[in-house]
């Protein structure tokens, strides 16, 4: 058996409501993203902490030429997040969805 439209639609509703917000993860993206904080942001901490790692390592190293390439692949890595926030919120609310979904279905069953 699915779920009723009304059912649908409060998912939807509590869906909104508890997404990231796309401009909040940009700003944080733009100036704290040096220490992955878009990312601790959209729950997702373990890359998070290799970002925030990776950044404070290459400045440590940066008299060495070691510190160049890290500090290279933390630029790329910054960069690429900016194409990825999107599809991070995405992921999101998708899973928030199924998760709704699922305990909406469960509790018709009762």
């Amino acid at each position: 058996m699915g779920l009723t439209t009304e059912e649908q639609i409060l998912i939807e509703q509590r869906v909104t409501n508890g997404a990231k917000s796309p401009a909040a993860a940009y700003l944080l993206w733009f100036f704290v993203g040096w220490a992955g904080a878009h990312r601790f942001y959209l729950g997702r901490p373990g890359s998070a902490i290799a970002m925030l790692l990776l950044n404070v390592v290459g400045w440590l190293t940066f008299v060495f030429i070691i510190g160049f390439v890290f500090l290279a692949v933390f630029g790329i890595w910054w960069l690429v997040d900016l194409f990825l926030i999107s599809g991070m919120i995405d992921a999101q609310k998708s899973e928030l969805r199924n998760s709704l979904t699922q305990q909406a279905l469960v509790s018709q069953n009762k």
